[in-house]
């Protein structure tokens, strides 16, 4: 049983995508606590819901993940490697070079962190920044020779995440416009030796992206890829009970990825996502894609992605 204090009114205590939310009980004065069964080989992310609905990092846990978010790793795994301890008021240096780019999918801020010549993109990179130092990660990776230097583009969020990334037209957006533009800013990217990252419907954006434009991606790390999506099913192909692996799988059967590399990773304690996830790495293989899968003990939660996200990274790039 793990224990978790609480100081102050009721409160609730809420994990990243495993574990129904837990009311702590009130003990003695301000003080309030809960214990909880973890399942083992856990690395989670969870917070505080007081009764005026604010979030809170726990105050006891020096493992941070923004401002209102804390990391708990059960005590049979080992410390995620490079990735800094941090508390919740801690503030990263983002990188300096800010690309304005507006375009077909309107205004966006783009972050890049000069490194080598091979260039990373990250999608969501506002959580890779701001609350997931990658750069930290990544140079700290790069200082004890585990993976070469690159150059670091962080594309942001994007305001509707379910239409963006399950549109081809981001990537159009991205051949046509991002990458003349980092061009004009000093920034030559090289499509072999172009790595693209994403978790969840990024995943899925990424994965997507090495089938409809093979020229431009042809490196893929994918965390959590939501292989559930549809574009016929309800609620906008929203469903982890559909076919498994969804509108990918098809599109896969008839393709040849003889020129893509792909590193896929999904959660031990995300159990619904498995099916869809082995059928889409089954048939990036059989489509004769060099394909590498792993399986983090997390659920669908970046405490679990942002070690797949530097290692499958690193993995791509030392094959340059």
């Amino acid at each position: 049983m793990t224990r978790f204090e609480w100081r102050g009114g009721p409160a609730t205590l809420r994990f990243e995508s495993v574990l129904d939310p837990v009311e702590l009980t009130r003990e003695d004065g301000d003080l309030w606590s809960a214990e909880v069964e973890l399942p083992p080989r856990l690395r989670v992310t969870y917070h505080f819901v007081d009764a005026e609905g604010e979030e809170h990092a726990d105050p006891l846990n020096p493992d941070a993940a923004g401002p209102n978010r804390s990391i708990l790793t059960t005590p049979d795994l080992e410390p995620q490697p490079h990735w800094p301890v941090a508390g919740p008021d801690e503030v990263f240096d983002v990188p300096s070079l800010r690309v304005r780019w507006t375009g077909s999918l309107g205004r966006k801020t783009v972050r890049v962190h000069q490194g080598g010549e091979p260039v990373v993109l990250l999608l969501d990179g506002d959580d890779w920044m701001y609350v997931h130092p990658f750069t930290a990660a990544f140079e700290s990776a790069v200082k004890a020779g585990e993976t070469p230097s690159a150059t670091l583009v962080f594309l942001p969020t994007p305001r509707d995440r379910d239409a963006e990334y399950s549109s081809p037209a981001l990537w159009q957006a991205i051949r046509d416009e991002l990458l003349p533009l980092l061009n004009e800013n000093g920034v030559t990217v090289d499509p072999a030796r172009f790595v693209v990252a994403g978790q969840s419907l990024g995943g899925l954006s990424a994965v997507q992206a090495a089938l409809d434009f093979p020229a431009l991606v042809s490196r893929v790390a994918c965390q959590s890829g939501s292989f559930w999506y549809a574009r016929d099913l309800p609620d906008k192909g929203i469903s982890l009970d559909g076919p498994a692996g969804g509108d990918t799988a098809v599109r896969l059967r008839d393709a040849d990825l003889s020129g893509l590399r792909v590193a896929f990773d999904a959660g031990e304690h995300e159990p619904r996502m498995h099916r869809h996830c082995a059928a889409v790495e089954e048939l990036a293989g059989r489509a004769g894609a060099t394909v590498r899968v792993n399986r983090s003990p997390a659920g669908h939660d970046r405490a679990g992605w942002r070690h797949a996200l530097l290692r499958d990274v690193g993995w791509l790039l030392n094959d340059l």
